[in-house]
């Protein structure tokens, strides 16, 4: 199984998202050719409401972690949002900057 549907797989499955959305970016990096190793993941669910940006976060790395992705992977973009804040953003996660490490810069 490729590492972005492990992870889309564990956190439709721990977080029950109304959206989920995790896109390679690895690509966009100095690393091998499908090193699957940079990840964006967008995750809507109103298991966050109330929480904070860090709570969220630590929720998916820990749903990741006890997993065991966390140590097969590089770098992790979160974008961790409540159904409200989803809907007034235009249901559009923010674009990824472009690579400024190694042989990029």
């Amino acid at each position: 199984m490729r590492m972005q549907e492990k992870i889309e797989q564990i956190l439709q499955e721990g977080l029950q998202p109304l959206h989920l959305e995790v896109v390679d970016e690895s690509h966009m990096h100095s690393v091998p050719a499908d090193a699957q190793s940079h990840f964006k993941v967008t995750v809507v669910t109103a298991g966050f409401e109330g929480q904070s940006l860090l709570q969220r976060h630590r929720a998916v790395n820990r749903t990741l972690q006890e997993n065991g992705v966390m140590d097969a992977i590089h770098a992790l973009a979160l974008h961790t949002l409540t159904p409200d804040e989803w809907y007034a953003r235009g249901g559009q996660a923010p674009e990824s900057p472009p690579c400024l490490g190694g042989s990029k810069a």
